[in-house]
């Protein structure tokens, strides 16, 4: 039996590393769908060194393969199958909302937005913008490290309690609906109708869970405490489960409300019974656990680094603690180096986003509806439940609405897909620190010339005059 794309379903990946030779063991085991047990196996064992990712050593994945005892190549078909199928999770594409759904959502996102902007404002001109960038720019990292999900579905953390423990509820609604927005015009990751669903459900209801979770749960203790730790990684786990359901809502209310004159959905198929738990299993496991970690290690980090990032959300700390440190309001790069030393780690380490294979549960393309093998899939991990047997009407019509430059943080000019995810993280996260610059310049622009104006009007409404002795115009002895 070949093994072909038509018979590839499901691949893991197992790293391992030796001691003595220093080098990487990458295990590949793949599944056919044709089996009901996952009885075929066929392991690849590639020794590679450390620079496997960004070597041409990408072709050990040409390496033998054994099964049932036959030692046979692996395909071109295959190969690209198992470098293609990876996407971010919890980004509602194009076409799975209805344009009712995707306007009450902006429409939704839109007050939030408005008073992010007047609350950050004040701190777009002056040097918090470096401490802004770097926070989104993070966020937008941390998204595109994928985790295997129950199901053969993927996940992934948010960072949305970092951007909110750090720069507040607001800033973070910020950051974040910045970060989704390059990752949706960019990328194609999300969708740009459905940019204000999940900017709604990430960036608004992320922040806003986080930050009460975490105010709660912290209470004035000292910046130091242990308890703010815990009560980042609660802040962590709450909030991303709080948005992933959210998704699952928008998600499974299209069956109920939008159908064809014969009753099948137009959107997104799988009604509340089977969004819910398709997306929160995953979420209040693997992928909350994630954020856990994640929110309560940076913390844990700052609490012995620099304490001063912490103190935009604990107004109420223990005096004891206030340390003689910078204020965060007055930020420079220099403050924000620990962030930028992890944004800068995090982006070497972007290669292993892709090694969880799989698409997201609600992410399937229109083609996939078709395709018997995928069929077969979106069935597993919908509770056994068949999906249409072609794509709903609406969700075609609308998923190719936008097409990104980049569209799976895949450049087509790249060949390598490990160095194209790459060079995709280092451009995202490089333009999101462009906008947050180019808008601290307009606004720093906009508010010296404001006081400028101020202070003319003022001087020319002012009626008392200026004695002559002290008129710098006169000549000199005059008066």
């Amino acid at each position: 039996m070949l093994f072909d794309r038509t018979s590839y379903c499901r691949t893991v990946f197992v790293l391992r590393r030796s001691g003595k030779t220093r080098m990487w063991s990458v295990q590949i085991r793949a599944f056919s769908v044709q089996q009901s047990a996952f009885s075929l196996s066929l392991p690849v064992l590639c020794l590679v060194p450390f620079d496997f990712w960004i070597s041409p050593r990408w072709k050990a994945f040409n390496r033998l393969v054994s099964y049932n005892g036959n030692l046979r190549k692996l395909s071109a078909a295959s190969k690209l199958t198992l470098g293609k199928r990876w996407k971010a999770k919890m980004h509602i594409p194009d076409g799975y909302l209805s344009p009712s759904t995707c306007a009450v959502l902006y429409g939704a996102s839109v007050p939030f937005w408005y008073v992010a902007l007047r609350r950050v404002k004040k701190f777009l001109a002056t040097r918090l913008v470096p401490l802004l960038s770097v926070v989104a720019a993070l966020a937008f990292v941390i998204m595109m490290f994928n985790l295997p999900l129950p199901g053969g579905t993927t996940g992934h953390a948010v960072g949305v309690a970092i951007a909110t423990i750090i720069l507040g509820p607001w800033a973070s609604i910020l950051a974040i609906s910045i970060a989704l927005l390059i990752q949706a015009a960019f990328f194609g990751d999300g969708g740009i109708t459905t940019l204000g669903a999940n900017c709604f459900n990430m960036a608004i209801v992320g922040s806003l869970v986080s930050y009460a979770v975490y105010r709660v749960a912290a209470g004035r203790t000292a910046l130091t405490s242990s308890r703010r730790v815990v009560a980042a990684a609660l802040a962590g786990y709450t909030a991303i489960n709080a948005a992933a359901f959210c998704a699952a809502v928008e998600f499974g209310i299209q069956p109920l409300f939008f159908k064809d004159p014969n009753g099948a959905p137009l959107y997104a198929p799988y009604a509340l019974s089977i969004a819910i738990p398709a997306m929160m299993i995953g979420h209040l496991t693997f992928a909350g656990l994630a954020e856990l970690v994640l929110s309560a290690g940076v913390v844990a980090y700052f609490q012995r680094t620099d304490t001063s990032l912490l103190k935009l959300t604990a107004p109420g700390a223990l005096p004891a603690d206030q340390e003689s440190r910078p204020a965060p309001s007055q930020s420079t790069w220099s403050t924000v180096r620990p962030l930028a030393t992890a944004l800068a780690l995090l982006l070497a380490l972007t290669p292993l986003g892709i090694l969880a294979v799989g698409t997201a549960w609600g992410e399937w393309s229109a083609r996939d509806f078709s395709n018997p093998h995928t069929r077969e899939k979106i069935a597993a991990a919908s509770r056994n439940a068949a999906p249409p047997v072609r794509a709903p009407h609406g969700l075609e019509r609308l998923y190719s609405v936008w097409t990104a430059p980049f569209p799976q943080y895949a450049p087509a000019f790249v060949r390598r897909p490990a160095v194209g995810y790459a060079l995709s993280a280092t451009f995202g996260s490089g333009m999101i620190i462009l906008v947050f610059l180019i808008a601290g310049s307009l606004a720093f622009r906009g508010r010296r010339q404001s006081s400028s104006a101020g202070s003319n009007m003022t001087a020319a409404s002012d009626p008392t005059p200026i004695p002559a002795s002290r008129d710098p115009a006169l000549p000199k002895g005059e008066g």
